[in-house]
């Protein structure tokens, strides 16, 4: 099923997940939980128009296949997550309905089973048995559940900000999920001023998506005419956190990243620190500098959380913006809580996020860029480019093509998630970066007609 991605499952929510799409994967998931020994799972939605039709196919085809269905409602991707972990719920695992960053008309399911996320062939096993219809029968019951609550209460047990230095943040949730974060963070002691925080899954003021610059314009405005001290933003679904710091410049990924295992390493010396091939190289000579073993590894929320699993690390992030702490809390990716991580941070810091971000070492990068490229081409033209480059240069083709040039380093790869090619470029100066970008560009142009550099993915 061309709906079923690497690590999610996702598509146009009226003309691809139909109900009978949807019923079936359910169907699906109940067997898959119930052969495993389980009896109960927990489910629920973003704020997208399509979720309670979506929740209601999905979980009917969960009972139908004879378990039981905790009903979270509406709630963030990370609540669903903390679920898995939550004793007085006991659940085997657990689904959201999430279209998470794509556009409005989309949706999609994060999978879980268990604690872990399904992915690659446990995710196309799904597909498989809702087409072959080998699925166990029975009568499960749907119960409503607060898993809203528990999840925002262990958040404010667990952060310890400094009462001495309370921040001013403005909190952007672009009418999805993460508006929650306002009562929370205003609880741990911050002045919040909220920005598109009512949920809205038509998402009038700008799309939630906070790699992209343009969706902080208003985020920006906001901080500098309040006069805070940062602002935060999150996507959808409320598991990726973007950030701008009081002069209104945004805070990358990868940045965010830094300044947490900075902190993370004082406490944990010597840990590892996991980020993915978008990550700057400042971020692994700054894991190196502070003391940790830093690590390059895919893009991908779940390959991340198996990686980590694998390793034993303590952090973990992405340039997207989802951040991993394994440190005092669960290893998945939390922008909610990871917001509130920041916010400790600086409140026991004595420098302002402006400094920190002044104290790096001095590059241009430019952020993701996306280029539109069919699903069907792009993983055959990231192994042309790898096969290309890595005659030329030290090339990585770990997850696409990451290019070590002389001067800098390029970036070439497919996204798990929508028909895109994402690149990203670092160098030593303006000049070198042009050139490389043109380098890298110039190829595709002459070899991958499908991409279509007028058409952002």
């Amino acid at each position: 099923m061309s709906i079923i991605r690497r690590y999610d499952i996702r598509g146009v929510a009226e003309t691809e997940l139909t109900d009978e799409v949807i019923y079936g994967l359910g169907r699906a998931y109940g067997t898959v939980i119930r052969r495993s020994g389980g009896r109960r799972v927990s489910l629920g939605r973003d704020a997208r128009l399509s979720g309670p039709r979506i929740q209601a196919a999905f979980a009917q085809g969960v009972v139908d296949a004879g378990v039981d269905v905790l009903d979270l409602g509406l709630i963030p991707t990370p609540t669903l997550y903390f679920s898995l972990f939550d004793e007085a719920l006991s659940v085997d695992g657990g689904v959201i309905v999430t279209g998470s960053h794509n556009p409005a008309d989309w949706n999609g399911l994060k999978v879980c089973q268990g604690t872990a996320n399904l992915h690659g062939a446990a995710l196309q096993a799904l597909g498989e048995m809702r087409a072959e219809g080998d699925f166990e029968a029975g009568k499960g019951r749907i119960t409503p559940a607060d898993g809203l609550g528990p999840y925002l209460r262990h958040i404010e047990r667990t952060i310890t900000p400094r009462a001495a230095r309370p921040l001013k943040v403005v909190v952007d949730a672009g009418n999805g999920t993460g508006g929650v974060a306002v009562d929370l963070y205003r609880r741990l002691g911050f002045e919040v001023i909220p920005l598109y925080c009512d949920p809205d899954g038509r998402f009038p003021n700008h799309h939630p998506d906070p790699t992209v610059e343009a969706h902080l314009e208003d985020l920006k405005h906001a901080v500098i005419e309040a006069g805070a001290d940062l602002g935060l933003a999150f996507d959808g679904d409320s598991d990726r956190l973007g950030a701008v710091d009081h002069l209104g410049r945004v805070v990358w990924g990868d940045q965010l990243l830094l300044f947490f295992a900075q902190a993370t390493l004082k406490a944990h010396p010597g840990a590892r620190i996991i980020g993915e091939v978008k990550c700057s190289k400042l971020l692994f000579d700054g894991i190196k500098a502070a003391g940790g073993v830093g690590e390059m590894w895919k893009v991908g929320h779940a390959l991340i959380k198996d990686r980590m699993r694998e390793t034993g690390a303590a952090l973990a992030g992405e340039m997207s913006g989802h951040f991993f702490f394994a440190d005092r809390y669960f290893g998945f990716d939390d922008a909610l809580y990871a917001g509130a991580r920041l916010l400790e941070l600086l409140s026991h810091d004595e420098i302002t996020l402006a400094a920190r971000l002044d104290a790096l070492p001095k590059t241009v990068t430019t952020p993701e860029i996306r280029l539109y490229c069919p699903d069907e081409v792009k993983f055959e033209v990231a192994a042309a480019a790898a096969a290309y480059f890595s005659a030329r240069y030290p090339t990585s083709d770990l997850d696409g093509a990451r290019i070590d040039f002389p001067d800098g380093w390029g970036l070439i790869r497919p996204s798990n998630t929508q028909p895109v090619l994402v690149m990203r470029f670092e160098a030593e100066d303006q000049a070198a970066l042009l050139a490389r970008r043109a380098e890298v560009e110039g190829w595709l142009r002459q070899h991958a007609p499908a991409v279509d550099f007028s058409r952002e993915g």
